[in-house]
């Protein structure tokens, strides 16, 4: 870079303009060069220079209500420009609801009220956090990895979901094109072999598994160490917050998950009712910071390794992995979460991953253009989904097994999807089979109303039925209920009575499981609220829990 990173600052009104870049250069004027612009094309001729001499864009903070273009409309073509530039919002009070509805049109990281004073409290912690996101990619050059695969082929839908997940940068080839073919023939391969991974350096793999492309794309899958203070197992948002936690409080600590951080979570195209973040934010970016703050404090956290059993060893808590390799700690939080259930109707089992998906599968968006798309479930996650994918599809259907929403989705989703034109929501209606060869292609609804049946034509439905946990791994190691969750706490004690066989002097703790050390939080403990927010909070309870343990209670 020929100069220091830039900040731009672009907004009509003069003394604005100057106060935001006075304020700016107070504080960051030996690292960034601050530009400011009185309007949007005035800042966007700047960024095309600024493009041809090859300096880099860290951030640019617009101004919503401007004449002629407005800031989301500048803001759009400056992405164009540098799409790996942050971007802040600066808005009145009075436009803040239409500037939080237009937020999403172009992923707006931050807004800003005006007037931002103080601004140490208003202004730089948002720049501060908008610098920090922008150096974490900084404004490079990507090193993209290439996928070659079949739209309907449900391995190569796997691969994309898992480097999506993991924040992997990849580009998608389809092996009916002329590009994918020519990719195939460099490297050898067959359209047999696909899906077929093509790394940055050059290498490729053919029809490889996730720990293969862990490795290949540059994922840390092997433990540093043999022993640690505290292994967290499974990395959605309760085995994220204990291991920011417990990195942060100076617990040697790992965390070790099946696929890719976020859990379900993780796959939400948008969570609006999570502390802190009034305009919403989507799972992948909230994994994406809650990964980076974990690692910041020395956490390390390993993908695609699978946990396959639990063991007590003396004083120490040992996990053993698919590959017959294992890691022991002091203690362990348990965080593995739940799935989705299987939706129980023929032909849906043959057709996963090729039309039928569960959780939002974003990486089929710009598929449903112009299509009908089916979604099936009636919680938060089905209705964010409704959302997300009524930007893309013609229709959106809800499919609801019960007689309203409001038993089990929030009361500001169900708001929104009434305002939005083209989500249908149909009330008593369940899949009862889903038809296809390569493909989905139709599925047959019940509408118990009427108790008739409907074949509609359908190339993608999305299940968000129930909650399974996964604990099958276990075994006898933990004391769960009937459904697999796993007891912890008063919940263990009969009539009073510790469980049988409990070896300490005390009854076991809040979020402590039948054996001692072994802690767990979120959604896979038995009796817990379903909520991104109570899992954070519990895998932060958790770590103040091993410490308790490891100072008084062994």
């Amino acid at each position: 870079m020929s100069s220091k990173p830039i900040l731009m600052t672009v907004d009509d009104d003069p003394a604005v303009s100057r106060a935001v870049a006075r304020d700016l250069r107070r504080k960051y004027g030996s690292d960034y060069r601050v530009m400011r612009a009185d309007s949007g094309a005035d800042a966007l001729e700047a960024l095309r220079e600024i493009k041809l001499r090859g300096d880099a864009v860290a951030a640019i903070l617009a101004d919503y209500r401007m004449p002629q273009m407005d800031g989301i409309a500048f803001l759009e073509q400056a992405m164009d420009l540098f799409p790996r530039a942050r971007r802040a919002l600066l808005t009145a009070y009075a436009d803040t609801d239409a500037a939080i509805q237009a937020i999403n049109v172009v992923d707006v990281d931050h807004y800003l009220l005006k007037p931002w004073e103080p601004p140490e409290e208003k202004l730089y912690p948002v720049v501060d956090a908008l610098v920090e996101l922008w150096r974490a990619t900084g404004d490079r050059a990507v090193e993209e990895t290439k996928v070659v695969g079949h739209r309907w082929s449900a391995p190569s839908y796997e691969v994309r979901e898992f480097l999506a997940r993991n924040s992997v940068p990849y580009k998608w080839y389809s092996v009916d094109d002329a590009e994918g073919c020519r990719l195939l023939e460099a490297c050898g391969a067959d359209p047999v072999d696909i899906p077929v991974v093509i790394t940055a350096d050059g290498r490729s793999l053919r029809n490889p598994t996730g720990a293969e492309i862990a490795e290949a794309v540059g994922l840390s899958t092997q433990p540093a160490s043999a022993f640690y203070d505290l292994v967290v197992i499974g990395g959605g948002p309760a085995g994220l917050g204990a291991s920011v936690y417990g990195a942060s409080e100076g617990l040697r600590t790992v965390l070790v998950e099946r696929q890719a951080t976020g859990g379900q979570a993780g796959q939400s195209s948008r969570i609006e009712n999570y502390l802190g973040f009034p305009d919403g934010v989507s799972g992948a970016q909230l994994t994406d910071r809650a990964r980076r703050q974990a690692q910041k404090f020395g956490a390390e956290v390993l993908t695609a390794r699978d946990v396959v059993a639990l063991e007590e060893r003396g004083s120490a808590r040992v996990v053993r992995f698919g590959d017959g390799t294992e890691i022991a700690a002091h203690a362990v939080v348990l965080a593995t979460g739940v799935s989705y259930r299987a939706l129980d109707a023929p032909g849906a089992e043959n057709l996963t991953g090729r039309g039928v998906y569960y959780g939002s599968a974003t990486t089929e968006a710009a598929d449903t253009r112009g299509e009908d798309v089916y979604i099936v479930g009636g919680a938060n996650s089905a209705g964010q989904a409704a959302v997300f994918f009524s930007k893309y599809a013609k229709t959106v259907n809800l499919l609801v097994r019960g007689k309203s929403l409001e038993a089990s989705m929030s009361h500001y989703l169900i708001q929104q999807l009434k305002a939005i034109d083209n989500v249908h929501v149909r009330l008593r209606t369940s899949v009862e089979e889903a038809h296809g060869t390569d493909h989905l292609e139709e599925l047959t609804l019940r509408d118990a109303n009427t108790d008739t049946t409907e074949r509609v034509a359908a190339d993608h439905v999305f299940v968000f039925i129930g909650a399974a946990p996964r604990t099958d791994w276990i075994g006898d190691a933990l004391v769960r209920d009937s459904h697999g969750f796993v007891l912890t706490g008063p919940d263990l004690l009969v009539e009073g009575k510790r469980p049988v066989g409990w070896p300490m002097d005390r009854d076991p703790f809040y979020l402590e499981s039948s054996l001692p050390g072994v802690f767990v939080a979120g959604d896979v403990r038995a009796q817990s609220v379903k909520r991104v927010a109570s899992a954070v909070g519990e895998g932060a309870m958790a770590v103040t829990l091993v410490h308790q343990y490891l100072v008084d209670g062994r």
